[in-house]
């Protein structure tokens, strides 16, 4: 039998399901190894073991023998009660997702089967796991800007539907925060959450306070925790995109929020290695470098809707130069990046003004917005030239007339960053309160002229 994916496609699309099976050979913490089933990377299959059946999917193939990982159970090892002999079937040369508009509101695993106790979700139709993401030409430009109702983000950093942002910071910086205020106060009709890899605490504390119910009929959440096996994570985030792409297809705006992408690669570089690849930067595996474009390309508009993503990026040791940082910075269309110190000074959303960039900004704002934009930045950027001579008490006012304002305007730059989590802005109010911060630049911060300013 040819070895070729597309050939065995054609072969297998010809046999009923469990006619091609084999027996496994071999078993490791995380794979097995299976004879004589001579399938495709990807395919889904059963083993039949002493526990009962497990699902599992074939990651490689080495010589005539295919390496399988059971998806496997929360808590316990993918392999748990695999034995060598044991009968594998070939069940489908594809994975897929059950999708429909009947999974607005409801929480699923990473099969896309509901774990919120309100029954059976109706689906009309089951779309391919992994496909394509849209082509270059196809793709429609970003001419639009997404409201998030984060003053920080529509103001100085204003995304476009059909955009791809990053959400850097260390741990305990607020990564979830600013994700659940994005998924509380946008005004996108479809919101797709993707929660892979969290601790099991934080998904309830998700969805019944940062999202709540109202929320919650707007959106699908599909949920991985932390200590299911790896292939169930990563199907997890596979799954999500599927979902999302199945409501832009439709012509709908989405916003896709997942938290995190370090975690799918983390699970990534355990199957890899358990499959033999060698490891590269930092330990990671070729194939997480490989699946982080497969999964982020697939976001992004098409030539109806649009995917708008948010992914937030767990900062190993506060290195925006670790890999997985800056792999997914190339990849993604401008970064937020949080930080550590004003969010220990009590400042949320800690957003790094100076460190964070949105690359579709001057395509879907004005001319006054984006002015008013660079001169909060130049501001924020002048007063941290001098800051620690602020600190001190060494600050000589008189050199400079632009650090002299950012002085004086300081404290009403951190007003407008700091927000609520509960507190959403709107979008002309936003802009106001920018544009007010530029005049009273201009006239050089003088406490009349902010006052002026405040008034208009």
């Amino acid at each position: 039998m040819e070895r070729s994916d597309n050939g065995l496609r054609r072969i297998l699309a010809a046999l009923p399901p469990g006619e091609v099976s084999g027996r496994v050979c071999a078993v490791g913490t995380l794979e097995a190894e299976v004879q004589g089933l001579d399938v495709p990377v990807g395919a889904g299959c059963v083993v039949h073991s002493a526990l009962g059946p497990r699902q599992a999917e074939v990651v490689a193939l080495k010589g005539r023998r295919a390496i399988i990982t059971p998806y496997g159970e929360a808590g316990a090892a993918p392999t748990e009660g695999l034995a060598v002999g044991d009968r594998v079937q070939w069940v489908s040369s594809r994975q897929d997702v059950p999708v429909g508009w009947g999974l607005l509101g409801r929480i699923v695993d990473a099969f896309g089967s509901p774990i919120d106790g309100k029954g059976k979700v109706s689906c009309l139709e089951r779309v391919p796991l992994y496909r394509k993401a849209p082509s270059a030409i196809s793709r429609q430009r970003i001419t639009r800007r997404l409201v998030t109702g984060i003053r920080s983000l529509d103001g100085l950093l204003t995304v476009g539907c059909g955009q791809r942002m990053g959400v850097f910071s260390g741990s305990g910086v607020g990564k979830s925060i600013f994700l659940s205020m994005v998924a509380r106060h946008t005004e996108a009709p479809v919101r797709v959450v993707a929660l892979v890899g969290e601790r099991g605490r934080e998904v309830r504390e998700f969805i019944e306070r940062d999202l709540g119910e109202e929320g919650l009929q707007r959106s699908v959440v599909v949920v991985a925790t932390g200590e299911e096996p790896p292939l169930r994570r990563i199907r997890a985030a596979f799954t999500a995109m599927a979902i999302a792409e199945f409501f832009r297809d439709g012509g709908v705006d989405v916003v896709f929020l997942m938290d995190s992408i370090t975690r799918i690669a983390l699970a990534q570089r355990e199957l890899g290695l358990a499959a033999g690849e060698p490891p590269t930067t930092r330990g990671y595996t070729p194939s997480v470098f490989n699946l982080l474009p497969r999964l982020l390309e697939r976001a992004g508009a098409a030539e109806r809707g649009t995917i708008t993503g948010f992914f937030a990026v767990l900062v190993e040791q506060d290195d925006l130069t670790e890999p997985i940082s800056d792999a997914a910075r190339s990849i993604l269309d401008g970064h937020v990046v949080l930080s550590r110190k004003m969010a220990g000074r009590g400042i949320y959303p800690a957003v790094d003004v100076l460190e964070s960039i949105s690359r579709s900004m001057p395509d879907v704002i004005d001319a006054k917005h984006l002015a008013g934009a660079a001169a909060f930045r130049r501001l924020w950027g002048a007063f941290k030239d001098v800051e620690d001579l602020v600190n001190i008490g060494a600050y000589v006012r008189g050199a400079r007339r632009e650090v002299d304002a950012a002085v004086d305007l300081m404290p009403r730059m951190l007003a407008f960053l700091e927000q609520k989590i509960d507190q959403g802005c709107r979008f002309d109010e936003t802009i106001g309160k920018l544009l007010e911060l530029k005049t009273a630049a201009e006239g050089g911060g003088r406490p009349e002229v902010v006052k002026e300013a405040r008034l208009k």
